[in-house]
């Protein structure tokens, strides 16, 4: 997904929000254990969850719509070239606006999950020098939002970097064995297709690290310019493509599958020519995603989910900050939340 810099463009433990017994220092569990309780996980709350992606540091009158159980902060990236966690390299993770800001998306009860990387910046794993002082990053910024719950937003080039992609699986579980309540998810970039061979190497190697992973979250956007067609028909045979997938290499069951995995979609105007996610397509994705018993729907994002206003070019950019496409306010919100 975009950032805020600039106009973007076997395994065992890794589902630890649908197994019993898989800890930091356990070996592979055998086949009977991978029992499915995606209830046990804190990162959600039974059933399909809606995740918005929201701005850390501006508000947006639609962050509410669709009544959202967590919201999704983007993003913490590398403040230059150092080792220091920043929202979206320009805040301090400890900016007092932005805990404003945290505590009010949090006052009806939803919890803020950190999301590290995005599309633009350097991701932490890029800039730190070894897995312990990458860990005290992650969890710095975790702190300061007062969150257990970590996305790692990984794409382009960061996603195809084997030695940040070796040191983030490492760090993140020297930051589980320091903290047993953590619950962290991976977005990756998806095609109808499903996974490509780098994002299967980053969760390959994650499981290798002993990381325990509650979700899956796969990026239904921005497929190509040969994707012309219907987005809800792509999104939701990307998603059984990488279902498939999960099951697969993950070696567990149907549900299983499903439960681990979460859906992000680009309202509106997406950032390849020819591809609008329209109303009708939330509404078949957050229907598909309740049958499925999907863990939470998400999109791209709350601050565009209004309609692009008419005279206002030097303003609005469907891009940035509308969707493209005629809408009321948050009604993709409303849409996804269900």
């Amino acid at each position: 997904m975009r950032g805020f810099l600039r106009p973007a463009a076997g395994l065992t433990c890794l589902f630890a929000l649908a197994t019993t017994g898989c800890s930091a220092e356990a070996g592979p569990a055998p086949e009977a254990t991978r029992t499915a309780s995606p209830q046990a996980s804190s990162d959600t709350s039974p059933g399909t969850a809606y995740a918005p992606y929201v701005s850390a540091t501006e508000a947006s009158g639609n962050d509410s719509a669709g009544s959202p159980s967590v919201y999704n902060l983007a993003f913490v990236i590398a403040d230059g070239s150092d080792c220091a966690p920043s929202w979206n390299g320009t805040a301090a993770v400890g900016d007092s606006a932005v805990k404003s800001r945290i505590s009010a998306l949090k006052e009806d009860g939803a919890k803020v999950r950190v999301s590290f990387g995005g599309a633009s910046g350097k991701e932490l794993a890029e800039t730190c020098s070894s897995a312990a002082k990458l860990a005290a990053a992650y969890g710095e910024a975790l702190d300061a939002a007062g969150s257990s719950l970590a996305d790692f937003d990984v794409e382009g080039d960061a996603l195809t970097d084997s030695d940040s992609v070796e040191l983030r699986s490492e760090a993140i579980a020297l930051l589980q064995k320091e903290r047993s309540g953590l619950a962290v998810s991976f977005t990756l970039p998806v095609m109808p297709s499903g996974l490509d061979d780098d994002s299967v190497a980053l969760l390959e190697s994650a499981n290798d690290k002993s990381v325990q992973v509650s979700t899956v979250n796969i990026m239904t956007m921005n497929y190509g310019e040969s994707y012309d067609g219907d987005m809800g028909d792509y999104a939701v045979t990307s998603a059984k493509a990488a279902q498939a997938q999960l099951k697969e290499v993950f070696g567990t069951s149907d549900a299983t599958a499903w439960r681990a995995l979460a859906l992000t979609s680009m309202i509106g105007t997406n950032d390849v020519d020819g591809e609008t996610f329209t109303l009708s397509d939330a509404a078949q994705v957050r229907a598909f995603a309740e049958s499925k018993e999907v863990a939470w729907v998400s999109m791209w994002s709350t601050f565009r989910d209004q309609e692009c206003q008419e005279g206002h070019a030097d303003e609005d950019d469907a891009l940035t900050n509308c969707s493209g496409v005629s809408q009321s306010s948050g009604a993709f919100g409303e849409a996804l939340g269900g």
